[in-house]
């Protein structure tokens, strides 16, 4: 998948994947805890809005980006400005970028951050969370277009090659790790997600899996969250 490309194979799933409370209040904790007062928030991949909505309830300033035209179309009937690429975002536009499980689906991920680089201001930050482990790749990757999982030293050598500086890197969701590991093996053939176990999931074990991470951070998890900055002048 490239930058340019338009048509996402997994809105049903991002549809169930809204139901997660726990998992997505998560997401959007994470994204706020490091915004400052008047930040340029930039939503790379947006999705159908489900985070920049989130931010936006929360009166932060958010703009998106999104290349598929009906989850655009969403996030326009939501009120949210959204550009169809980053090619439309002009240099230095952002001073903080997020983009949640999106770069895993696009081919060039190198230029991809190239241009988050170009719109980002000096000294503007960049958070980064993707799908971790290809020992992890499943139907579920498959279906919705994922290109690679990530291991740390992948994703930092991409950045530092793009300009960044890699500020932190850690896994998340440790026993999401296994509950992937077994739905690799024995789970839906077609790649969908089973509404009443993600509830269950997100309601009892992610929140534990949460307080393991404080352990298990640098060694492994479902995810890997990375945070790092554009230098300055």
């Amino acid at each position: 998948m490239s930058i340019a490309d338009s048509q996402y194979t997994g809105t049903d799933n991002l549809e169930v994947m809204a139901e997660a409370v726990n998992y997505n209040d998560f997401l959007a904790n994470t994204v706020a805890r490091r915004l400052h007062a008047g930040d340029r928030v930039l939503d790379f991949g947006a999705g159908i809005g489900t985070f920049a909505g989130m931010l936006k309830a929360r009166r932060y300033d958010v703009t998106c980006v999104e290349p598929d035209p009906a989850q655009r179309a969403t996030i326009l009937a939501d009120g949210m400005p959204c550009a169809e690429s980053l090619s439309q975002v002009p240099d230095g536009e952002a001073t903080f970028v997020f983009t949640l499980n999106v770069l895993e689906h696009i081919e060039d991920d190198g230029a991809a951050l190239k241009e988050i680089y170009r719109v980002l201001r000096p000294r503007g930050r960049l958070l980064i969370y993707v799908p971790a482990f290809m020992c992890l790749y499943s139907a579920m990757d498959r279906k919705v277009g994922h290109v690679r999982r990530y291991r740390k030293r992948r994703l930092a050598h991409a950045l530092r090659a793009a300009g960044f500086d890699v500020r932190r890197a850690g896994y998340v969701d440790s026993l999401g790790f296994f509950a992937s590991l077994i739905y690799r093996y024995v789970g839906d053939s077609s790649g969908g997600v089973n509404r009443n176990a993600l509830k269950l999931y997100d309601r009892f074990v992610f929140p534990v899996s949460r307080l393991l991470d404080r352990v298990c951070s640098p060694f492994f998890g479902k995810n890997l969250l990375v945070i790092a900055q554009r230098p300055g002048d």
